[in-house]
This record gives C-alpha cells, sequence and structure tokens, in this order.
C-alpha cells in the first residue's frame, strides 16, 4: 500500500496463524499475530550473483520495522493461501523487479524479531543489477561468505539475519 510517495508497513495485513507443526488454525491481522506472539509464516530468499556472490541491503529509514539495519534476505509474511515460495516470489518482485520463483530449502520457528514466526528461507540466483524499491531499500551490495562473516560482526542486522543465515550455510554444507 502506497501514501503519496512514502510506503506503509504492512502491519495490518491478514496472515494465516498456524501451529508448531506450520498448520493453519486462522487468519488473523499481522499485527495481532505479532502482539500476541502467535506463529505465522514468513518468506525470504538469500539472493546470489552468477559469481555466488550474496546480496546484503539496508532497510530504508522510512520502514517501521527495523529501518535501517541490513538484511541478509529479502522477504516477507505470507498471505493467506500463500505458499512459502508465492510469498518469496512476490516479494522478490516488490523489493528487487525481479521476476522468478525462488526454490525453498527449508523452514524453521524462528524465535527473533518481533515475534516468533515460521521462516521458509529460499535461494535464488538473480542477475547483479537490481532495480531495488527504493521506499524499502536504500543502499544493497554483493558480499563474499568471507565479506559477509565479517559484515554480520561489524554492521546492524535484522534480528533473524544471523540465524537465518548460519541455518543457510549449514543447509549448504550438508547438500555438498
Amino acid at each position: 500500500m502506497s501514501v503519496g510517495s512514502a510506503r506503509v508497513c504492512f502491519v495490518d495485513e491478514l496472515v494465516e496463524r498456524v501451529d508448531g507443526q506450520d498448520r493453519v488454525l486462522g487468519v488473523v491481522t499481522r499485527r495481532q499475530a505479532i502482539r500476541e506472539g502467535w506463529l505465522h509464516r514468513i518468506a525470504s530468499t538469500v539472493c546470489r550473483d552468477e559469481r555466488g556472490r550474496i546480496l546484503v541491503h539496508r532497510r530504508s529509514e522510512q520502514l517501521l520495522r527495523f529501518p535501517g539495519l541490513h538484511e541478509v534476505m529479502v522477504g516477507g509474511a505470507a498471505d493467506v493461501g500463500e505458499s512459502y515460495e508465492q510469498a518469496a516470489a512476490r516479494e522478490l518482485t516488490e523489493e528487487l523487479g525481479i521476476y522468478g520463483l525462488p526454490r525453498l530449502l527449508f523452514t524453521f520457528i524462528n524465535r527473533s524479531g518481533l515475534s516468533p514466526h515460521w521462516l521458509g528461507v529460499h535461494e535464488a540466483v538473480v542477475p547483479d543489477s537490481l532495480t531495488p524499491a527504493l521506499d524499502e531499500i536504500a543502499w544493497h551490495g554483493w558480499l563474499t561468505e568471507s565479506e559477509l562473516h565479517s559484515a554480520l560482526s561489524e554492521w546492524n542486522f535484522t534480528p533473524d539475519s544471523h540465524e537465518a543465515f548460519s541455518r543457510y550455510l549449514a543447509f549448504r554444507t550438508a547438500q555438498s
């Protein structure tokens, strides 16, 4: 939703409340899910370029949640009836102008951030020339895994970036 040129945070969007096995219990607002600590679904994507570098971005200062913090993933809440893959693809389009279907790697209950949620972690190889939504992304860059490890200890990242990225690396290691 946009108001003038400013983007409004979707804290009142409808999401599916889910249980500890990721089964739908009902539909609630995201604000209610966060306030009550109810599980809901978030889809995120680790973006790599053809050379294997990882996209890192800094959130816009205009955003209500985690303004100005860095992120390792692009993502957001899954809408009602939307799969993790569909939500991840929508978020890639909204935030980076990229069309495609990222590959779901795994899900887990993430207890960092504003409230607990199921986090679907995806991976996508994307072009290194992007058109980020300026109302959401203030800066972006491509880092090697080594550079990203350094950045994670030196820069301010969103609460879920550390755990999600370490799980992502462990998943990739187990697959090779």
